[in-house]
């Protein structure tokens, strides 16, 4: 997934979530190698605040057991809260 990509997923879940909340984008993992390698795009952008990094106001979480997705909020079960409306792309 291209940084690119996460902004059009996270758009088109965001259009998806305006009927359905649990659809709205709740949580973006990313695996350790994508994010050294693809996503240095978007590291600049993302913000460390007290309640975890996000991006476009969105929890992200980097692992090398990851798996780069972007979880809606029905599944994330809570791992990206306190959850914040989808700012815009920068």
């Amino acid at each position: 997934m291209t940084p690119a990509e996460l902004d059009d997923t996270l758009d088109a879940m965001a259009l998806e979530g305006a009927s359905d909340p649990d659809k709205m984008p709740g949580l973006i993992t990313i695996h350790t190698d994508d994010w050294v390698g693809a996503f240095d795009a978007v590291r600049a952008p993302c913000k460390a605040l007290s309640d975890g990094m996000r991006y476009r106001g969105i929890v992200v979480q980097v692992g090398s057991q990851k798996v780069t997705a972007v979880i809606p909020r029905g599944k994330a079960s809570g791992r990206g809260a306190p959850y914040r409306d989808l700012l815009p792309r920068p």
